[in-house]
C-alpha cells in the first residue's frame, strides 16, 4: 500500500488560515453585536434591579422595581393599554393596505414607477419632519384634513383634542410611512410564478379565489415578517406620539414606550425605565413567539416538505 504523504507546516498554516479568514470578515459584525446589542442588553437589566438616579448613589434592590411596577403602579397598566389599543389598530391596517398598495402598484399601468415612488418616499422622512406635516394637517382652524371634510358639510374633529380620536390620529400619522411594508409585499408579488394564474384563468378560477389560493399563500412569508415587524413598531412607538400630542389630551395617547421614557430623562430614574424596558422586550418576545408558532398553520414555503411528506 502507497503510504499517505506527511501533511508539511506549509500546508497546516494555509489550512489554519483558511478557517480564520471567514471569522476576520464577520467580526465586525460579532464587535459591533457584542459591544452594541448584547453588552447594553446585559447592562440594562443589572440596571433594572438597582435603584438608579443619573446622579447619586446607587442602590441594589432586586426584584422591586418589578414588584411596584405590577402591583403598585396603575399608570403602568393604563400606558401599557393605550399601547395594545394602538397596536389592536396599527397592526392589521399596516398589513392589508401595504398589501392593496402593493398589488395597485403591481399593475403594469403608465406612471407606476413614479406612484411607487411617491408611496415609498414618506418611509424615509425623519420622523420630526413627519410630525410637522400632521400637526398642520390636524389643526382644528386651519388644517387641510377638516377642510376637505367641510366641503362634505363635515365638522371636522378636533384630532389632536379630542380623547376619542387622538388615538385614531396617531395610527393614522404612523400608517404614513407603510413604504417599506408595501415594498417587501411589491417584491413578494413580482416574484409569483405567472404560470399560477395562467393555469388558474385556463380552468375558469374566478379572480378573488386566485388572490385567496395562490397570492396570499405565496406572500405568506412576507405576511408573518411584516405581522412580526409591526408589533415590534406598535409597541416602540415613541416619537409621533411624543411630538405631536406629548401624550395627551388627559393621558389618552400616553404610550408605554413613552412612559418609559419619562422615567428615564425626566424623572431620572434609571432603574425603573430599565425594568419597563424590559418587560416591553419580554412581551414582544412572547408575541413574536406565539406569531411564529402559530404561522406553522398558515405560512408556505417554496419546496417545503410537510410531515406528513407532502410538498407545501
Amino acid at each position: 500500500m502507497a503510504s499517505q504523504p506527511a501533511v508539511t507546516r506549509p500546508s497546516r498554516r494555509k489550512a489554519r488560515g483558511a478557517g480564520i479568514a471567514p471569522w476576520l470578515f464577520i467580526s465586525p459584525w460579532i464587535l459591533g453585536f457584542l459591544f452594541f446589542t448584547l453588552g447594553p442588553l446585559a447592562f440594562s437589566f443589572v440596571m433594572s434591579l438597582h435603584d438608579w438616579p443619573v446622579v447619586g448613589q446607587r442602590t441594589f434592590v432586586g426584584l422591586d422595581n418589578y414588584r411596584v411596577m405590577f402591583l403598585h403602579d396603575p399608570q403602568f397598566w393604563t400606558s401599557l393599554g393605550i399601547t395594545v389599543k394602538f397596536a389592536a389598530l396599527f397592526v392589521p391596517l399596516n398589513i392589508v393596505l401595504s398589501f392593496l398598495l402593493a398589488v395597485l402598484l403591481n399593475l403594469n399601468l403608465k406612471g407606476t414607477p413614479i406612484y411607487r415612488t411617491a408611496f415609498y418616499l414618506p418611509s424615509v422622512i425623519s420622523g420630526v419632519a413627519l410630525v410637522t406635516i400632521w400637526s398642520w394637517l390636524y389643526s382644528k382652524e386651519y388644517g387641510l384634513l377638516n377642510y376637505l371634510l367641510s366641503f362634505a358639510g363635515i365638522d371636522g374633529p378636533n384630532w389632536l383634542g379630542d380623547t376619542g380620536w387622538s388615538i385614531v390620529a396617531i395610527t393614522i400619522a404612523s400608517l404614513w410611512g407603510l413604504g417599506g411594508s408595501m415594498l417587501i409585499f411589491l417584491a413578494g408579488l413580482q416574484s409569483v410564478p405567472k404560470e399560477l394564474y395562467e393555469a388558474a384563468r385556463v380552468s375558469g378560477v374566478p379572480a378573488w379565489a386566485q388572490v385567496v389560493h395562490i397570492t396570499l399563500p405565496m406572500l405568506s412569508p412576507m405576511l408573518l415578517f411584516t405581522f412580526i415587524t409591526s408589533i415590534i413598531s406598535a409597541f416602540q412607538q415613541l416619537t409621533i406620539a411624543l411630538l405631536l400630542t406629548k401624550g395627551g389630551p388627559v393621558g389618552s395617547t400616553y404610550f408605554f414606550a413613552m412612559y418609559i421614557y419619562d422615567n428615564a430623562f425626566k424623572f431620572h430614574d434609571m432603574g425603573y425605565a430599565a425594568a419597563m424596558s424590559w418587560v416591553m422586550f419580554l412581551i414582544i418576545m412572547a408575541l413574536s413567539m406565539l406569531v411564529m408558532r402559530w404561522s406553522s398553520a398558515w405560512v408556505y414555503y417554496e419546496g417545503e416538505v410537510r410531515k406528513d411528506g407532502d410538498h407545501a
